[in-house]
């Protein structure tokens, strides 16, 4: 079991596999480096490094609620490329993950090889941000995984075609199992640091523009309630060479073993050498 510490004293916990070009994976705003057991079969011929962050999975909870913040994982996330003996990586950032890539590469642009941003961009459309702001923070009502599973089909409408199996992959991934019933597996206090972080919603284009000069490639869930189609059009305007993906019946987020997804993944890994 890989760790280390940060600067403030928090042990993260984090996996490096495999040889070659490293790729950073960077999940979703309450999910761990699991998120990405999916694509990284397909990845293994690359150097694959995943980080839990603060108070996710198998990392340390923050005490202090208010460090659930973007520039304060960010901070993390170079402390782990110094850990590691890292100057340079690629990041692929599922959602929060793409978040993060954005705001790296405004304060640490030379650490960038490129950006694979998974169905996430400069602008969230409220519905997802509502969607999301339902669950955070709270146990599912089912008490096994096997409910669990059964019910994602209905709670994620917009994914069509995933196999029950998968679901419960899913919620096998991201929730622990007790005696009293599923528990998510993040601080509960995450939801009081989005709820209070970035009110007004600060201009993340400029963000989004500072990733120009490295190569980058956007995926975007067809159905997806938090990526508008009209985001991704004006993101592929500012850049034209921005590899773009739509994986058709996948919402918000797609797993990133579809082959829509695996094509962009590979066609910017292309770019990277």
């Amino acid at each position: 079991m890989a760790r280390f510490t940060t600067s403030d004293g928090l042990s993260l916990y984090y996996t490096d596999e495999g040889d070659g070009l490293p790729i950073l994976c960077l999940a979703g705003l309450t999910r761990t480096g699991a998120d990405f057991d999916y694509v990284a079969p397909h990845l293994a011929d690359h150097r694959l490094i995943r980080m839990d962050y603060r108070g996710r999975g198998r990392s340390d909870f923050d005490k202090n609620w208010k460090n659930y913040t973007l520039p304060v994982e960010c901070r993390d996330v170079l402390e782990l490329l110094a850990h590691l003996g890292l100057d340079k990586v690629a990041i692929i950032g599922t959602s929060r993950g793409g978040l993060n890539a954005m705001g790296l590469a405004m304060i640490a642009h030379d650490h960038l090889l490129g950006v694979a941003l998974n169905d996430v961009g400069p602008e969230l459309d409220a519905k997802g941000v509502e969607f999301i702001m339902g669950y955070l923070g709270r146990n599912p009502a089912a008490k096994t995984y096997e409910e669990a599973a059964a019910s994602m089909a209905r709670a994620f409408p917009e994914f069509r075609g995933v196999p029950e199996s998968r679901w419960l992959e899913e919620v096998q991934r991201h929730y622990t199992a007790t005696e009293h019933g599923l528990k998510i597996t993040y601080d509960p206090h995450l939801r009081d640091a989005i709820a209070t972080a970035g009110q007004p919603t600060p201009d993340l284009w400029p963000f989004f523009d500072a990733l120009q000069s490295m190569p980058l490639a956007a995926i975007r869930g067809a159905n997806s309630t938090l990526l508008s189609r009209e985001t991704l059009m004006q993101m592929q305007a500012r850049r034209p060479d921005m590899i773009t993906a739509e994986v058709p019946d996948r919402g918000h987020v797609p797993f990133l073993d579809e082959p829509e997804a695996l094509a962009a993944l590979h066609e910017w890994i292309g770019q990277l050498r």
